[in-house]
C-alpha cells in the first residue's frame, strides 16, 4: 500500500492533522469556509465505511487501522483533484501533447530491395519460393 505525506506535498498545506472525532489518518475539514485564502474548496473528509466500501469495489481487504489510513490518503487523493479542477485553464489550449510534433515519416517511394531468391539461397529451408519453417503445437505443414 502507498503512503502519502501530507507535510512533503506543499500543494496540500491547508489540510491538517485531525483534532476533533475524526478517526486517526481522516483529514478533517478546516472549520470556517474555504481550505485556504485563494478559495479553493474544503478538503474532503472519508470515513473509514466509505474506505471500506472502496477497498471492496476493489476486492482488497484491510485492518481497521489500515482502513483509517487509506480514508485519509483517499481524502487527500480527492483533495488535490478539487485544486486541480478549480484551476482556470479557460485561456489554455487542448493539446495530445506537450511539445509540438511535426510528422516525421517520409514518403512512400517504391525502391529496389533485396532478391528473393538470393535470400531464400541464404535461408536453412525454402519451399515454393517461400521460408520453410517448422510446424509449431503440433500442427501439420
Amino acid at each position: 500500500m502507498f503512503s502519502l505525506a501530507l507535510d512533503s506535498l506543499p500543494h496540500l498545506r491547508h489540510h491538517r492533522a485531525p483534532t476533533g472525532p475524526y478517526p486517526a489518518g481522516v483529514i478533517e475539514p478546516l472549520a470556517d469556509g474555504p481550505a485556504n485564502p485563494d478559495g479553493a474548496p474544503a478538503p474532503v473528509r472519508i470515513t473509514r465505511a466509505e474506505a471500506a466500501h472502496v477497498a471492496g469495489l476493489a476486492r482488497l481487504r484491510f485492518t481497521d487501522d489500515e482502513l483509517d489510513e487509506l480514508a485519509g490518503q483517499l481524502a487527500a487523493v480527492l483533495d488535490h483533484a478539487a485544486d486541480v479542477e478549480a484551476l482556470d485553464i479557460s485561456d489554455l489550449v487542448a493539446r495530445a501533447h506537450p511539445l509540438d510534433l511535426a510528422d516525421v515519416t517520409r514518403p512512400d517511394e517504391v525502391r529496389p530491395s533485396l532478391d528473393r531468391d538470393q535470400v531464400l539461397d541464404q535461408a536453412p529451408a525454402a519451399e515454393s519460393g517461400r521460408f520453410r519453417v517448422p510446424p509449431i503445437l503440433g500442427e501439420a505443414p
